[in-house]
């Protein structure tokens, strides 16, 4: 028997795909506008004319944006950020997520109570910063690696997959043939908790990537900026005199208005690109951090 959709029904799967094409239009539209305004002359962005297609096409804002050699440096930072941060923060939640995953460790819930504490209660801005000054990581790298070495939440998810995914007869029989904790976390764990891993991987990298308020707090040599903190330099303090080389004086600011769209593109698009691909893991992260014992 064929089931047939009555007229409500109908009507209601309508207007669902019309409110979610009108919902794509005015959160995609602003994206469209960025890279279009990037491509089109500097005289129609100025007065106005470019809306839905690009006018007088040409893509002299980014010969201008990649001819600053601060550009390539802080795309460089922002790579070294992201894959040695990423490579810390994994090693560290997954040394923390483990033993806080057997229930033979003494005290492990005192121990969480602390981990969810710092989820709602922090010192702030002020003594966080007085920690990185003692320490000597001021104006280092390891003052945007280390402070965020660990995510309270990132390592609930993880802790969470290893007590309702690994069992624990598993890790008992890898004892009883004579592996130590160390051995079973090598070759038991890690190999089995591979989607969790992977899930940790990506949230760890974008958070990275999109990461510029600590580099502006704690960083003060420019050569060590990432590409989100120049971004904003750009956008907000509009730092584009080192590209605006041969711009007559009337034409500053509509071409330093190319330039931030120009950047601003650069800076997003290796995260448009990748995140297609990678969108089923987000789904997946949000299913392992629902699991409960």
């Amino acid at each position: 028997m064929v089931y047939k959709k009555t007229i409500g029904e109908k009507a209601f799967d309508i207007f669902n795909v019309l409110f979610l094409i009108l919902a794509s239009i005015v959160f995609l539209y602003p994206l469209w506008f960025v890279i279009i305004s990037s491509v089109s002359s500097a005289t129609a962005i100025a007065s106005g004319d470019v809306t839905w297609l690009p006018k007088g096409i040409n893509f002299s804002a980014y010969e201008r944006v990649f001819s600053d050699s601060k550009v390539w440096v802080a795309y460089k930072n922002t790579f070294i950020y992201v894959g040695v941060g990423t490579v810390i923060n994994l090693v560290l939640t997954t040394l923390g997520a483990y033993p806080l995953s057997r229930r033979d460790l003494r005290g492990r819930n005192f121990i969480m109570m602390f981990i969810v504490f710092t989820m709602f209660f922090s010192g702030g801005l002020i003594p966080e910063y007085l920690n990185v000054r003692d320490l000597g990581l001021y104006d280092s790298r390891w003052a945007i690696w280390l402070p965020s070495a660990i995510s309270a939440y990132n390592l609930i998810v993880m802790r969470t997959f290893f007590q309702s995914t690994i069992p624990d007869g598993l890790i008992e029989s890898a004892k009883i043939e004579g592996a130590n904790e160390y051995r079973i976390l090598w070759s038991i764990i890690i190999p089995l908790s591979m989607p969790v891993i992977a899930v940790m991987t990506l949230f760890y990298a974008v958070g990275h990537w999109n990461s510029w308020f600590s580099a502006m707090i704690y960083l003060q040599d420019r050569s060590l900026h990432p590409l989100q903190l120049l971004l904003r330099e750009i956008l907000v303090a509009s730092q584009t005199n080192d590209m605006m080389g041969g711009v007559s004086s009337g034409d500053v600011v509509a071409v330093s208005e190319t330039i931030k769209y120009a950047t601003t593109v650069i800076a997003t698009l290796p995260i448009l690109v990748i995140y297609p691909f990678l969108q089923k893991y987000f789904a997946k992260g949000v299913m392992i951090g629902g699991v409960k014992e």
